[in-house]
């Protein structure tokens, strides 16, 4: 233990550390013994009583973030994005603070309806949906299904026995200049389908021609970690142009309009995210331009926030399991944990920092790079940022901003199991998903 740690009143006379919350949740501090809190428990509470890596997840913070959306956007649907992080906890949360849900599986459209969530807030999304998810979404009762391909026209037209609200998935030809994988919105990817093209005019009149099939609205999804607003207001104005065209060839008024989410977060310090309250103003400004040069009516909006719901409210707790000194090259700092609870950063170039969450360090600090413990050369956390040149074998690394698109991606390679999410509030902790264990493993291998 540290004098600190031993003999707190030290710290009187120093100045209190504090942390950036525009990447940690806003319920983050240190306390008197330097250990960081989330939600008021300090993290190294959490990876001695549950182990690590485990996940964190401030309730509070999604709670925040849900009012925020709702607060700036009083008129709009707010759908949350449930392949951001789909858990029961996650769904009851964000329900109770008046958001519907997207899903994009019957596995997720499971997660949500365990949840209690109203099966009409419940929008099925998705490319390529087999057969038997858009049967489960029918019976189920969802309230609308989005349409990516002629194909799935087809399918629903087969299924749906009673109305069914749908809503036509287009690609307006938005580059938001993203990572190539994230850019959903150009005219040559997979989702959707062009808008103005002769497929997306064979699916309208398809859907038209279905008497339980009602096309209620259009959607589009320009990418993700969009922090400029300006790329939604061009969206509205060609969305909203292609409402006027159909409301003239089909004489039907297209009432809601999905602007997907895709709204930036910042992961480190100084990261650019999207602005909610510019972003308002910008689609509101949009809407009355193009509805009266259009002179059509304004429609509902909707939003499908994920990522900008959950990424801030998570954080990921490791244990430092050795560190090496390469001669010439880096010091590398190697975690319990790595690409198989967070692979963003081997798939996508991701970049993150990372903290000691047990003790708030005073003395010098070194360049490192936080490694994971699997077999890749790529299992990287963090490439080149500051820790304690003083770091010991034992202590617990916190990795700000992981709420978002870790568990969900997360994997079990080397035989390793998933992590666990322990959620916190007001002083409190609780295990809301529990460990995968060796046994969960060999439980589906029937060898």
């Amino acid at each position: 233990m540290t004098l600190l740690e031993i003999f707190p009143s030290l710290r009187s006379g120093m100045p209190s550390p504090r942390v950036d919350t525009s990447v940690w949740p806003c319920e983050t501090h240190y306390d008197d013994l330097g250990r960081i809190t989330v939600g008021g428990v300090a993290l190294a509470d959490i990876a001695d009583q549950y182990g690590t890596p485990t996940y964190v997840l401030d309730e509070t913070e999604i709670r925040r973030r849900c009012q925020a959306y709702r607060k700036y956007f009083p008129d709009a649907e707010i759908i949350y994005a449930a392949k951001a992080l789909m858990i029961k906890s996650v769904a009851r949360w964000v329900s109770e603070e008046g958001l519907s849900v997207d899903v994009c599986s019957s596995g997720e459209l499971a997660i949500a309806l365990a949840a209690d969530v109203d099966p009409q807030r419940i929008v099925l999304h998705g490319t390529g949906k087999p057969f038997c998810e858009l049967e489960a979404a029918v019976a189920a009762g969802v309230g609308r299904i989005v349409i990516d391909s002629l194909t799935e026209v087809t399918l629903l037209a087969a299924l749906a026995t009673k109305p069914q609200q749908v809503l036509l998935r287009l690609s307006p030809d938005i580059d938001v200049h993203g990572h190539p994988a994230v850019r959903t919105g150009v005219t040559d990817q997979k989702f959707g389908l062009p808008l103005g093209s002769a497929q997306a005019d064979e699916a309208i009149a398809r859907i038209m021609r279905h008497p339980n099939l009602q096309l209620v609205g259009l959607h589009c999804h320009l990418g993700s970690q969009i922090h400029d607003p300006d790329h939604y207001g061009e969206a509205v104005r060609r969305m909203v142009a292609e409402m006027a065209r159909i409301k003239r060839e089909y004489d039907v008024t297209l009432t809601e309009l999905d602007l997907g989410g895709g709204h930036a977060v910042a992961y480190r310090c100084g990261d650019a995210e999207m602005n909610l309250i510019e972003l308002a103003d910008i689609i509101d400004d949009a809407l009355d331009a193009a509805c009266a040069l259009n002179r059509y009516p304004r429609p509902h909006i909707a939003m499908e926030p994920g990522r900008a719901i959950v990424a801030h409210a998570g954080v990921t707790l490791y244990r430092v399991m050795a560190i090496k000194h390469i001669e010439g090259g880096r010091t590398y700092v190697i975690v319990d944990g790595g690409m198989n609870d967070n692979p963003r950063v081997a798939l996508y170039g991701a970049r993150y920092d990372a903290v000691v969450a047990n003790r708030h360090p005073t003395g010098p600090h070194m360049t490192a790079t936080v490694a994971g413990r699997y077999c890749e050369a790529g299992d990287i956390l963090a490439a080149d940022i500051s820790l304690p040149a003083d770091l010991r074998p034992g202590e617990v690394l916190a990795v700000p901003c992981t709420g978002a698109y870790h568990h969900s991606l997360a994997s079990s390679y080397n035989g390793v199991g998933r992590p666990p999410i322990v959620s916190v509030r007001e002083g409190r902790c609780r295990e809301v998903l529990r460990r995968e264990t060796p046994a969960d493993l060999l439980s589906r291998d029937l060898g």
